[in-house]
């Protein structure tokens, strides 16, 4: 319970300054499907990255919010839902909880993130910069988010 009161606020957005760029390293994924996909594809795009796992309490507390999110804006971001566990596994938690979001794996390390806890999400630019750098859960689908993601497709 204490998890999802956590994800009820808005992540903090980043200024100019203080945003990391980001080098857009060969980094594989492969989603449910078998489908893979380098990260370095990805250039010029607004990406949101979500580092999650199903055993994961906070990260299982601001899934419906990410979800919403995915639903608003499927058509203009990049969604790269992220776990290293078996698809079997991730299977049964999207089609239990009736989430409809993509969920990749990672065929190997990402040489662009150190991700040392879990939920971590980040929103990058289509100019590559890390607009938000999120450890913990997170109220995803706030008013600050919309407004952040409008600005940056515009």
């Amino acid at each position: 319970m204490l998890h999802k009161g956590f994800a009820l606020f808005s992540p903090s957005v980043k200024t100019e300054a203080d945003s990391k760029v980001v080098h857009y390293a060969s980094w594989q994924l492969r989603d449910i499907e078998g489908n893979t996909v380098n990260f370095k594809d990805l250039k010029g795009k607004v990406v949101l990255i979500n580092f999650w796992a199903t055993w994961c309490p906070p990260c299982i507390a601001e899934m419906p919010n990410l979800q919403k999110l995915h639903d608003a804006y499927k058509d203009k971001v990049v969604f790269l839902f992220v776990s290293n566990e078996k698809k079997e596994k991730i299977d049964a938690f999207l089609s239990k909880n009736k989430y409809s979001f993509n969920v990749f794996s990672p065929l190997e390390n990402p040489s662009e993130f150190e991700v040392s806890s879990i939920p971590r999400t980040l929103l990058i630019n289509k100019e590559g910069k890390i607009i938000i750098d999120k450890e913990g859960a997170a109220n995803w689908n706030s008013e600050t988010v919309r407004e952040t993601l409008d600005n940056l497709l515009k």
